[in-house]
């Protein structure tokens, strides 16, 4: 029971902490742009945004057509080698990226009904039609305790988001 209890205040902890990297980086991005940016919170999840979209918005339902880059975040900023996946083709190619199959470079319609991260869900809910931004949430609302991939578990994530158009 004890041990079970250190477990949890340790990943409690790590979360903590993992709001304070995301503060980090809103704040980082704020001070490097030469507009204040917009910053919404919405059930565990914060989305900078760096470009205002317009028409209607993303809700509890509904899809969006977008392109993106995902990124692990361990800092004030997020790098190539911190990205896990992208389908933005600039992205791809300042990263470094084999741009041979151009077919995997094309907006993904992403479905509030379907399998989505929460915090990606909840990041997602209220971006327009033409808005860029970044969705970061901590591990508690991405992929928990289970490494997927190059991801380690109980990771910060970070989402470049570019919203083609609201479905």
């Amino acid at each position: 029971m004890l041990l079970a209890s250190c477990g949890k205040k340790s990943e409690e902890s790590t979360y903590d902490g993992q709001e304070s990297t995301i503060e980090s980086f809103i704040s980082a991005r704020q001070s490097a742009s030469d507009t204040e940016l917009r910053t919404v919170y919405n059930g565990g999840s914060a989305r900078l945004v760096i470009t205002e979209g317009e028409g209607a918005e993303l809700g509890e339902s509904g899809s969006a057509s977008v392109y993106y880059a995902g990124y692990v975040l361990s800092g004030s900023s997020v790098s190539a080698g911190d990205m896990f996946w992208t389908n933005h083709a600039g992205t791809a190619e300042s990263a470094g990226w084999s741009m041979g199959d151009e077919t995997e470079f094309r907006p993904d319609t992403l479905d509030m009904a379907g399998p989505l991260l929460t915090g990606l869900r909840n990041g997602l809910k209220g971006v327009r039609g033409g808005e860029e931004c970044f969705i970061l949430f901590s591990g508690k609302y991405g992929f928990g305790n289970a490494d997927v991939g190059t991801i380690p578990a109980k990771s910060a994530l970070a989402f470049h988001i570019w919203v083609e158009e609201i479905l």
